[in-house]
């Protein structure tokens, strides 16, 4: 059988370039999808105005630490390694188009995937604090999604507790022995479901019920979303894992120089 013939240095540019050029057509579909997807003003995120006022400066002042964290960690990994700065928007973009599909739930709501597992992994849970408070803060501007009353709680449960929770799961189950994929599929879900159990909590938090207290709000509020938002968690769950078999298919470069996957790849 005939050998062929290695690479020449023209021949690898082109494919180094092309997997480039995919890596910002991929980036520009997402970002194209955010921009075109039909507006709602109801939202599983905490709409505008909705929390007292003390809830609302309460969870503003908890997450303000953990965007000083996830600012110098965006600093430190762009500084160190400038060409990781496609795989930071690409994680972005991800937020973006995800946490803005939103599904009819019950009582005038919606549900969403959030999409928030991709970066913790790549990155780790810090950056992906100050990306999850950008995706918010412009749907809360363009999509009328969430508010900026609110931001803080939803920053809360999407952009700090969502990422930290995905970054646990996916080395926990990898120190387990689960395979890479499957990782990844189970850090996404249950990280997404994690959103929500959070966010019912910080309802029920603010409106304890007469008769029940918290912990029947924090029922009450978790029941209305759980039956869209557990196959959205699944949903969730396929596309990221689709979506890093792909950075790690075509992108595995960029991956090899984050230590947390420098081994793998």
């Amino acid at each position: 059988m005939t050998k062929l013939p290695p690479l020449i240095p023209q021949q690898r540019f082109k494919n180094r370039f092309f997997s480039q050029q995919t890596g910002k057509k991929v980036v520009f579909f997402f970002l194209t999808t955010l921009l075109i997807l039909p507006e709602e003003a109801f939202a599983m995120h905490i709409m505008e105005g909705f929390l007292p006022v003390e809830w609302a400066s309460f969870w503003t002042l908890v997450v303000i630490p953990f965007l000083i964290y996830g600012y110098r960690s965006i600093k430190q990994i762009t500084d160190e390694t400038p060409k990781l700065k496609l795989l930071l928007a690409l994680a972005g973009a991800f937020v973006f188009a995800l946490s803005a599909l939103k599904l009819p739930s019950l009582a005038g709501s919606s549900s969403h995937p959030t999409g928030i597992a991709l970066g913790a992994i790549l990155f780790g849970p810090g950056p992906m604090a100050i990306i999850g408070t950008i995706a918010l803060l412009f749907q809360a501007l363009l999509l009328g999604h969430g508010g900026l009353t609110t931001l803080g709680a939803n920053v809360f449960s999407m952009a700090v507790a969502g990422p930290f929770i995905a970054f646990a799961i996916y080395f926990v189950t990898r120190k387990a022995g689960f395979s890479t994929l499957l990782a990844v599929f189970l850090a996404a879900a249950l990280a997404d479901l994690s959103t929500y159990i959070v966010t019912a909590f910080q309802l029920a938090m603010a409106f304890p019920a007469e008769s029940g207290g918290i912990l029947f709000s924090f029922t009450k509020f978790l029941s209305v979303f759980a039956i869209t938002q557990i196959p959205l968690a699944i949903m969730d769950g396929l596309i990221t894992a689709t979506v890093f078999h792909y950075l790690k298919s075509y992108r595995g470069d960029d991956i090899a120089h984050l230590k947390l996957h420098s081994k793998e790849v």
